[in-house]
């Protein structure tokens, strides 16, 4: 197993970067929809038509892409255990991609009350919401680049 982690170990990681990538495509565009879905009226052609958007971003983009994001990172991070887990900037990075992966499950969550007509929550709050997943990427490729520690 490990000689055939090694020999893809590239394969991996670009397959990984893919996921990143999607992920936080994802990450960045649903909390703009919530922002234009907070704004509608509920039961409008517009409310309809962005819970479906809505759902198919999350489950055919987002999710697929979160769990491909853990499983590739997960391969490149056993092949390489000892050399990678023995650097703070590691453990680091891991923590912010729990955090984004809570954040991911929060847009979730706050989905599901879309779908059901229940949301409370104003355009301005998820504005804000959607900066977070930008922050947390910019510290993570920030630990990732320069390994500051």
């Amino acid at each position: 197993m490990d000689g055939f982690l090694i020999e893809y170990y590239l394969w991996f990681k670009a397959l990984h970067v893919i996921a990143v990538i999607s992920w936080m495509a994802g990450l960045l565009y649903l909390p703009r929809l919530f922002v234009y879905h907070a704004d509608a009226v509920k039961g409008s052609p517009s409310s309809e038509m962005l819970k479906i958007m809505e759902f198919r971003l999350y489950a055919y983009i987002m999710r697929p892409a979160m769990i491909a994001t853990w499983v590739f990172g997960g391969l490149m991070l056993y092949a390489n255990w000892d050399g990678v887990m023995a650097m703070h900037w590691m453990h680091a990075k891991l923590t912010l991609v729990i955090a984004l992966t809570g954040v991911h499950h929060i847009f979730g969550a706050w989905r599901k009350k879309f779908s059901r007509d229940e949301n409370k929550k104003s355009a301005k709050f998820y504005r804000i919401w959607n900066e977070v997943p930008t922050v947390i990427m910019i510290a993570i490729v920030i630990l990732v680049i320069i390994k500051p520690f």
